[in-house]
């Protein structure tokens, strides 16, 4: 068993604001055991324009020393932590997840490749198609935000055998969008179901915030955050126990994917 967490926030694009309630998460988490936790994409940095005109506005030297204590209280809580940020790379932005280990250990980023919108305005499209790393022995795969809208994507995480796959989103509104909520809900939910996992996604609370801060066991909803508040979600992800028709689902999604 691992006690996996998820923590959102309001975010902005002031770096330190956004710093110290990723400080606060890790605070809370580490009080409750938690092992893995995972913060909304951008967390750290904001996301364009929502938060800030452009990339161009971002001191990206503040961003890496950020990255740098980060890492650091990974190592004093004993935690694995993906952080939502904007990376910069020979010129480049990229909408990424940056995942630090609690020895230290190089883990690649995961850089988003479903680009649309905005992201399109702001953001280079990832190279690395894996996003997975290894967290006590689970397979965890990472994707983001836009990338709920298509199996394919998850089809890549089944075929690397995860155990969990864990989605950063900061989809937010200008007024009530109920609809929308449901409706990316509704995603997660499919790809929990369709690939035989359990799927935790966080999200920037501040208002109006349209898609969940929730858990999700092979399509039941374990545990959801209320929308507009900061706060921690904790899930504990155990060894699973295939049902009659989860054996089902993975038995054909084995043939679909030759896994």
């Amino acid at each position: 068993m691992i006690k996996i967490g998820a923590y959102q926030f309001p975010m902005s694009g002031d770096i330190e604001r956004n710093l110290e309630h990723i400080k606060t998460g890790i605070a809370c988490a580490a009080k409750q055991d938690v092992r893995l936790l995972a913060f909304p994409e951008c967390a750290l940095t904001g996301y364009p324009p929502q938060d800030m005109k452009s990339t161009a506005d971002i001191d990206f030297d503040k961003v890496e020393k950020s990255i740098t204590q980060l890492q650091a209280l990974a190592v004093k809580h004993d935690l694995y932590l993906i952080i939502g940020t904007i990376e910069r790379r020979q010129g480049k932005c990229y909408n990424s997840a940056v995942i630090l280990s609690p020895n230290g250990e190089n883990i690649a980023p995961y850089r988003k490749r479903a680009l649309w919108g905005w992201d399109l305005q702001s953001f280079e499209r990832g190279a690395d198609a894996s996003g997975v790393f290894s967290a006590d022995g689970y397979r965890v795969g990472v994707r983001i935000c836009y990338e709920v809208r298509f199996p394919e994507y998850f089809r890549e995480l089944y075929r690397e055998k995860t155990d969990l796959d864990i989605v950063l989103f900061c989809d937010k509104s200008d007024e009530e969008s109920p609809e929308r909520y449901d409706l990316i809900k509704a995603h997660l939910l499919t790809r929990a179901v369709e690939n035989v996992c359990s799927v935790i996604s966080v999200n920037n609370c501040a208002e109006w915030q349209t898609a969940p801060t929730i858990a999700i066991d092979d399509g039941i909803v374990i545990s959801e955050l209320l929308k507009g508040n900061e706060g921690l979600l904790v899930y504990e992800l155990k060894d699973r126990k295939y049902g009659f028709g989860a054996k089902g689902r993975k038995t054909e999604s084995d043939k679909l994917t030759n896994a």
